[in-house]
Parts: structure tokens; C-alpha cells; sequence
């Protein structure tokens, strides 16, 4: 939407500017800009005893066991509500590489909904990085030093319009993350947007280890209550196209750095009477899945 204002000059790119509200609104200055720890849905480990403890819940397919170079997506783009200020909604891939521990290395980017970072409730493009495992690395967009911007026509952090409607006309938009001796970042058919530099990680340093693609919420609910924050467009995956979020056309990059059909794919949620994940292959969408769920309702109380 920042386009409607203008353009960049050649040799500039657009920075989002940081207002003293955004970082009054953040728990502390040093935590401006960064996701909590343990953010990364882990397939491993289903202990729903963790969910009140890290507030993170998610909804994803993946594929780990081989070595991925990049990865793609076409990620429906929609604005789910927002229970409190505090809390999240996302849609994204994850390239991973490490254990889940202290030193898991991740690249992300996607679409998210974040009163708390942005001071809206508008649908965003994002991308996010760490290499201990969102402790003391990393950050959103570019309110660190990390990701280095190469294009001044897309804005890490501008509103995306248009966005889905339910039973209406459908969006998406195509994120490509395909290693090229850094980490490089593709929107759409057109826009390279920039890299990750290599050397900001050790274990993604030369390839990931696993890819996921999905949607991740953050619940602060106490007491074991539930968030009625909604995951993708607030629909669970059994109402299919126009009404439950989609990512379709998912594909890994390989050592050729050739797109290829993920082989072995997963899924995972936390809690599926909250958000699930169906899993889905056919000639149009290649491999794909629905996913999300409105949180909070009979079933999930």
C-alpha cells in the first residue's frame, strides 16, 4: 500500500520508520523487534502442557531429513482478528538448521498480523531471522543488521492490499528462498528482494536440514483458557477454498538448485480442535494444504 505515497529513488530502499510509540509498546527495548523463544513449531515434541508456558501454537506441514538449499510458496494472504495487543497471527515458511535447543538457526518470511510490532491491525510482509534460537539474534524486517535489502520497490513491513474474503475473491503471494551462496529472498515472479548473508549462521551456513510452511499464533491467555486469535482466515481446513487458508505449489530447492516437489511430507499442530492442517496434492496446486482455525470455540474452550 506504501506505493500509493511514492517510490524510492534508484540506489535507496524504503525502511519503515521506527515511531518511540512502537517501542514503548515492546516488553523492553532490548526485545523490540524479536520474537519470544521456543517460536518454531517442533514436530518432535507434542506437549500440550508447554502451550501456556510459551504461548506458541501452530499448524504446519513440513519435510526434514534431507538437505534443503531453499525453499517456495504460494501463501494465501488474509487478515484474521486479533484477540489482544500482546498477541499474533503469521503465515510463513521456516528454513531451519540445528537442533531445537539454544542453537537452532531460522529464516522466515511470510504475511503477519501484529498489534503489538506494528501499532495496526493490518496484514504485512515480514521476514525474521535468528541463529540461537530468537534469544539474543536477530529480528523483523530490518530493525537489526542481518538481512541486507537489494530492492527499492517492496517494503519489509508495508500493509498488503489486496487481502482475501471469505466465500469472495481469493489473494496470494509467492515467497521464494533459494540459496545461492547466501540466503536469497524472491516476492512474487520479479522482486529479489535481498539476502541473509552466510555468515550470520553455522548450521544454515551451506544447507537447511528442514522446511516448514504453515501458521504460528501466539496465545496469553491464563488459567488454560484459550485466545480467540484466529489462525489464517479464522477457518478450519474442511472448508476448503474461498473459506479455510491455503498454501499451495510448496516446493524445495535441491543441491542443482532445481524447485522440486517435497517428498515425505508431514504435518503438525498442537491442538487441532484450535487450528489443524490438511494436507493435499493434485495437478493445478501441486502439492498443498489448508490450515488455521478460529482458536477459541466449543471444542477448544
Amino acid at each position: 500500500m506504501w506505493h500509493q505515497n511514492g517510490l524510492c529513488q534508484e540506489n535507496t530502499i524504503p525502511i519503515r520508520r521506527t515511531k518511540k510509540e512502537d517501542v514503548f509498546r515492546a516488553s523492553s527495548i532490548r526485545r523490540y523487534g524479536k520474537k519470544t523463544h521456543l517460536s518454531t513449531p517442533n514436530p518432535s515434541s507434542v506437549d500440550p502442557a508447554m502451550l501456556n508456558e510459551n504461548g506458541h501454537q501452530h499448524a504446519i506441514a513440513y519435510v526434514e531429513g534431507d538437505k534443503y538449499y531453499g525453499a517456495k510458496a504460494t501463501i494465501n494472504v488474509w487478515q484474521p482478528s486479533i484477540q489482544q495487543g500482546n498477541e499474533f497471527s503469521l503465515s510463513q515458511l521456516w528454513i531451519l538448521g540445528g537442533s531445537f535447543g539454544q542453537d537452532l538457526n531460522s529464516i522466515e518470511a511470510g504475511w503477519q498480523v501484529s498489534p503489538d510490532l506494528y501499532g495496526d491491525n493490518n496484514t504485512r510482509l515480514f521476514t525474521y531471522w535468528t541463529s540461537d534460537a530468537y534469544q539474543a539474534t536477530g529480528c523483523y524486517n530490518l530493525l537489526c543488521s542481518g538481512f541486507i535489502q537489494t530492492n527499492n520497490q517492496i517494503a519489509m513491513g508495508a500493509s498488503i492490499f489486496p487481502i482475501s474474503n471469505y466465500g469472495g475473491s481469493q489473494y496470494d503471494i509467492n515467497i521464494l528462498d533459494p540459496k545461492e551462496g547466501n540466503w536469497w529472498l524472491q516476492f512474487g515472479n520479479d522482486y529479489v528482494l535481498g539476502y541473509w548473508p552466510s555468515f550470520l549462521f553455522s548450521y544454515l551456513a551451506d544447507s537447511a536440514s528442514m522446511i516448514e510452511w504453515g501458521g504460528e499464533v501466539v496465545n496469553t491467555e491464563p488459567d488454560g483458557s484459550h485466545t480467540s486469535t484466529q489462525m489464517g482466515s479464522g477457518h478450519f481446513p474442511e472448508e476448503g477454498f474461498g473459506k479455510s487458508s491455503y498454501f499451495k505449489n510448496i516446493q524445495v530447492v535441491d543441491s542443482s538448485n532445481n524447485l522440486k516437489a517435497p517428498r515425505g511430507i508431514g504435518s503438525f499442530t498442537e491442538q487441532s480442535n484450535c487450528y489443524d492442517v490438511q494436507n493435499g496434492n493434485n495437478g493445478d496446486w501441486g502439492t498443498y494444504f489448508y490450515y488455521g482455525g478460529p482458536g477459541k470455540n466449543p471444542n477448544c474452550p
